[in-house]
């Protein structure tokens, strides 16, 4: 049995494709360069980022099983061959795309909005730790005005 964030069965369900436990570890393996985060932490992620953790690995196992000298591909953004030519993105020839979807989707891996409060909205009052998370919504903003 593979320590993934997926199983086999999960693999068949969500793609229709079979693999291997070989597969599923690597799938997971790669699933853990591209996050920042390993199969032990689990206990300290959040279910919703773990499910979608699973599709990833799910999704890139299945895309694994249909490539070939994946490890020994060149880094290349654009491939030309008899006049035909294609450009990739990025991770193109190492990860799948429905994986990256996935990957979107994990709360540490997407674009974070900062909303700022304006005077306007009104302030509540200082904290103990204005530099935590936690007190944002709590902090009043003001513009600096410069002094001299």
């Amino acid at each position: 049995m593979v320590s993934a964030w997926a199983t086999a069965q999960d693999v068949i369900e969500a793609t229709g494709v079979s693999v291997t436990d070989q597969q599923l570890a690597q799938a997971q393996s790669d699933i853990e360069i591209f996050t920042n985060r390993i199969y032990a932490d689990t206990p300290r992620i959040r279910t919703r980022d773990l499910y979608w953790l699973g599709r990833a690995v799910a999704r890139q196992a299945a895309w694994l099983a249909g490539q070939f000298g994946l490890e020994t591909r060149l880094d290349a953004t654009q491939i030309q061959q008899d006049q035909v030519s294609t450009t990739l993105q990025g991770d193109g020839l190492v990860l799948a795309p429905m994986a990256k979807r996935a990957l979107q989707r994990v709360s540490w891996m997407r674009s974070r909005t900062v909303h700022i409060r304006s005077a306007l909205e009104g302030g509540g009052p200082l904290l103990a730790d204005p530099l935590a998370d936690s007190s944002d919504d709590a902090m009043v903003w003001t513009p600096y005005r410069g002094g001299a």
